[in-house]
């Protein structure tokens, strides 16, 4: 038989490793960015897609140990997109988890881009189609160090950012966030069992973008950490 690696990520100030079970994504969570792709911000009940546990990684370590901090343009597209967002990573899980006891099951925090093929997004969309070809592909999911929540407490507020060579893209508020993350993780765990080892993607503020071969992409939040990477 074979074997199949595990995917793990690296945890801020240890040699610990934090496994990856599944990964979560929250669509249009922040009401500037659902305007931007032409949707009501009107707070409905958020949706969700999902990433292959291997499409993150800690940018710094690399996809391969010879590549730290970089991200392979994907094929298939002329227009990949950045999305800075609040990384949860849950220690423990359950089913029809309340608000109220949602933070129970974090472990902590980071930050990460949902990099996306937006010409196979819009392809999809209006056609009806998955979005696993747009959302779900190779090293989609770059994000810096992990942090427990003993180092970066449950951020509720903070500014969050995204730069290309530089220049600030994205900058918002995790408190505009238009679901909580409390409500997040109550309202995945309706859909499905969550368990240690899973990632939940928050949402990103407006200023989505291109990305070209070549820039370098900077993404903070304040009080979590950064990420940081160059694009070839």
């Amino acid at each position: 038989m074979f074997a199949v690696n595990q995917t793990t990520l690296a945890v801020h100030n240890s040699d610990d490793r934090f496994p990856v079970r599944r990964v979560y994504c929250v669509g249009r969570n922040y009401a500037d960015h659902a305007r931007e792709m032409g949707s009501d911000p009107d707070r409905e009940p958020p949706f969700f897609f999902s990433k292959p546990r291997d499409a993150a990684f800690t940018v710094a370590e690399g996809i391969r140990p010879e590549l730290p901090g970089v991200v392979p343009y994907p094929p298939l597209t002329g227009n990949l997109h950045h999305e800075v967002e609040l990384v949860v990573a849950l220690g423990s899980g359950g089913s029809s988890v309340t608000p109220e006891h949602a933070l129970d099951l974090v472990w902590g925090y980071g930050v990460g881009v949902d990099l996306t093929r937006r010409d196979l997004q819009d392809v999809a969309k209006k056609t009806g189609r998955p979005w696993e070809t747009a959302k779900g592909f190779d090293a989609s999911a770059p994000l810096g160090l992990l942090a427990p929540v003993t180092v970066t407490g449950h951020p509720a507020a903070g500014r969050i950012s995204l730069s290309v060579n530089g220049e600030i893209r994205q900058e918002g508020d995790l408190a505009e966030q238009i679901w909580s993350v409390p409500e997040v993780i109550s309202h995945v765990s309706g859909f499905v069992e969550l368990a240690a080892g899973d990632l939940i993607m928050t949402g990103t503020p407006a200023g989505v973008g291109p990305l070209l071969r070549g820039d370098r992409v900077l993404g903070s939040i304040d009080g979590v950490g950064l990420v940081d990477f160059h694009v070839v």
